[in-house]
């Protein structure tokens, strides 16, 4: 019998994200009551000793419909997932769950970045920015000698 560990937190997490996506389903097509985008992409962000890489899932947005920008070390990706024209007419649609619309992340970088030579690209629906790190930040090893 295999025994796993109950993660309450990891458990919670799941129930607000499966709440969230149906809250989201129930909304306009363009925007919330508040004002806000629909959908945001999902990112993962990782690091390493000499860059960021953030990558977006972004699947069905031309890249040409996608806008980044670094301003202010405040770096923003946003755009339009663009709704599929009519199949035609009689056509009834039965299940609609591919979000469509605006969208719009934001992120706050370190200042330690060679902004200029970030590096965007985009294939099969995943956005990717590395951003380097500049000399400063990276992490140096010193060796210490003991007498």
């Amino acid at each position: 019998m295999n025994m796993t560990v109950w993660n309450p937190l990891k458990e919670m997490e799941s129930i607000l994200d499966r709440y969230h996506r149906n809250l989201n389903r129930q909304m306009d097509n363009d925007e919330t009551e508040l004002g806000f985008a629909k959908w945001s992409p999902t990112v993962d962000i990782e690091e390493n000793d000499s860059q960021y890489l953030i990558r977006a899932d972004v699947p069905g947005v031309d890249k040409k419909d996608i806008d980044v920008r670094l301003e202010n070390g405040m770096l923003s990706i946003s755009g339009e997932k663009k709704i599929e024209k009519e199949t035609g007419k009689g056509t009834k649609h039965h299940r609609t769950e591919r979000y469509s619309g605006s969208f719009s992340r934001s992120f706050t970088l370190p200042t330690a970045i060679k902004a200029d030579d970030i590096d965007a690209s985009y294939k099969d629906g995943v956005l990717s920015l590395k951003i380097p790190k500049a000399e400063e930040a990276k992490v140096k090893a010193i060796d210490i000698k003991v007498s």
